[in-house]
């Protein structure tokens, strides 16, 4: 935690670990040698993985540490830090990110001259410095189909792809977006109030367009910060399976039962105009 005497609190960030303490401790060392110009606190959640993160937190002076009592998923877990979190702004980071830029500030100054805006996501890149597509449009009952089978590589898979991933936006701007993926995000915590928190009825996968689509429904702006750069060492697995296949994999299962509540949620409910 670094703290120049204010007592508000600018920012907090939450990073959820579940079997990733050596990620997460990589992500620590990170952000102590950014050396963040604001009052800002750390906060780590553990979803009841007890993988020896908790010895590593406390080699951390000030960060605070949360262990779940269940490995309840994404949502459960993050939200246990929100509430917890006194920041004006809350950052939730996955473990596997690298910040060697100054993707923080551009994010933060961001939010502060648009106050439009409820939620914001970096620019995320690969390793090799190649973009992930981590804003989207809002997906139809096709989804699983063309994200996780054979049916990717289809011409009309790939239109499909194109169209979902936004691959002809420009990714090295900040411009407003339908939905963003949720490796990295940064959000008022004034806006809790009429978004809610992440909904725990996935255990992983929809939540964040679920959450992008709550923020456009509440009245908020969803941002994508192009200009804020960060590494995210994830990725997917290929989509080369057929769907019978797919369906035996517990990631892609947990995805399609997800979409499956995401479908049922917002069934007969209009898009929001993202704009």
């Amino acid at each position: 935690m670094f703290t120049n005497g204010l007592n508000s609190m600018d920012l907090s960030i939450i990073i959820l670990n579940y079997h990733n303490k050596n990620l997460t401790k990589e992500l620590l060392k990170n952000l102590v040698e950014l050396n963040l110009p604001y009052n800002y606190e750390t906060i780590v959640v553990d979803n009841n993985s007890h993988d020896g993160i908790e010895e590593v937190v406390k080699r951390f002076d000030g960060v605070i540490f949360i262990q779940s009592k269940k490995n309840g998923g994404f949502a459960h877990g993050n939200n246990l830090g929100i509430k917890q979190a006194q920041g004006k702004y809350i950052m939730i980071m996955n473990p596997d990110l690298a910040i060697l830029s100054d993707a923080i500030d551009q994010l933060y100054n961001y939010m502060e001259e648009h106050p439009e805006v409820g939620l914001a996501g970096p620019r995320l890149i690969n390793a090799d410095k190649s973009v992930q597509y981590s804003c989207t449009s809002f997906p139809d009952w096709r989804l699983p189909m063309y994200r996780r089978t054979s049916l990717a590589n289809t011409k009309t898979g790939k239109k499909w792809l194109y169209k979902y991933l936004m691959k002809d936006f420009d990714h090295y701007k900040n411009d407003y977006v339908p939905a963003l993926f949720g490796a990295c995000l940064i959000f008022r915590k004034s806006t809790l109030a009429k978004v809610g928190l992440l909904d725990e009825r996935y255990f992983m996968y929809m939540e964040d367009l679920d959450w992008s689509r709550r923020f456009w429904q509440a009245g908020y702006k969803v941002a994508y910060v192009g200009q804020a750069e960060i590494i995210h060492l994830h990725r997917r697995q290929s989509a080369a399976e057929s769907l019978p296949r797919t369906l035996l994999a517990k990631s892609a299962r947990h995805h399609v039962i997800s979409f499956i509540k995401y479908l049922l949620k917002f069934k007969g409910k209009d898009l929001p105009e993202a704009k």
